[in-house]
């Protein structure tokens, strides 16, 4: 998991800080939304051949490791 996780990086200069894929100006978001489109692992790959299969698994994993956080509001204090 931690080797599929090191290919999503957030860099400030590139794409205002969003997760991307190894650095590049493609977004975690945008292959997981094309994926959530019902595109496939094949066409997303055609649509940008510099990604590789491993790529699209990483946007996967991390998107279940984002999962795993969430906040929940705290309500006031009882008196």
């Amino acid at each position: 998991m931690n080797e599929l996780l090191n290919r999503i990086t957030v860099a400030p200069a590139i794409m205002t800080g969003k997760p991307c894929i190894r650095g590049m100006r493609v977004t975690v978001s945008t292959i997981l939304g094309t994926l959530a489109a019902g595109a496939s692992r094949a066409e997303i790959l055609k649509s940008y051949p510099f990604l590789e299969e491993a790529d699209i698994d990483a946007c996967l994993a991390y998107a279940a490791w984002r999962m795993q956080e969430h906040e929940l509001p705290l309500s006031p204090a009882a008196r």
